[in-house]
């Protein structure tokens, strides 16, 4: 009887090509502008944000190592936290190591600001403006958001540094730019990544010992 034939290299081969399909479909990460637009902006005199953030955040879609891109001026504040507590209570808690304001360093008042946040961290992400004792964030300059592992982060967020913030990214682009960001509070965020290229890179490997068996 003649021994079973092995699976034709062709076919192996297919399935190798589809795994690199699907990797490369899911490559990239993005900068979101916060507001569209609008930009991050409140009007004092109305009481009145420039749109609804929550509604803006709903149409999105956040995976680790994309930016927010806040457009907004040093009337406001921009405050990233992981406490839904202090999120709910509109103020910054400097005694929270999940809570960060971040700032372009402006003594002016109304100067034109723009203000790049990092996600580093899966699952839900709050941000707000502590500005006027929390006024804004009571009146719509907060938003929730849901962070996904996505392609998990890239080296220059693997081992972020400490503040303060620096230059903004550019446009929407396949590598995340380096920005300097705050620590997160927990290091285990940062280790349990997902990337597909992992898996792509291990059947390859399989592949290639299958075949020397041919």
């Amino acid at each position: 009887m003649s021994p079973p034939m092995a699976p034709p290299i062709a076919a192996h081969l297919a399935v190798f090509t589809l795994l690199v399909t699907v990797s490369a479909a899911a490559t990239g990460y993005h900068n979101h502008t916060v507001g569209g637009a609008a930009g991050g902006s409140f009007d004092s005199a109305t009481n009145a944000t420039a749109t609804n953030y929550s509604s803006w955040a709903s149409n999105q879609t956040f995976d680790l190592g994309d930016y927010l891109i806040f457009n907004t001026n040093s009337n406001q504040t921009v405050v990233q936290t992981y406490n839904k507590t202090t999120y709910l209570n509109c103020t910054a808690d400097e005694t929270d190591n999940g809570t960060f304001v971040y700032g372009g360093g402006s003594r002016r008042f109304g100067e034109a600001l723009t203000i790049a946040v990092p996600l580093t961290i899966v699952g839900p992400n709050y941000f707000f403006s502590d500005a006027a004792d929390g006024v804004q964030c009571q009146h719509g300059l907060a938003f929730e958001i849901d962070v996904q592992r996505g392609l998990g982060l890239p080296p220059s967020l693997n081992q972020p540094p400490p503040p303060p913030y620096q230059e903004p990214p550019g446009p929407d682009a396949g590598q995340s730019p380096p920005v300097a960001v705050a620590q997160s509070p927990s290091g285990s965020a940062f280790a349990s990544r997902a990337d597909v290229r992992v898996a792509v890179y291990g059947f390859a490997a399989a592949l290639l010992v299958l075949l020397q068996f041919q």
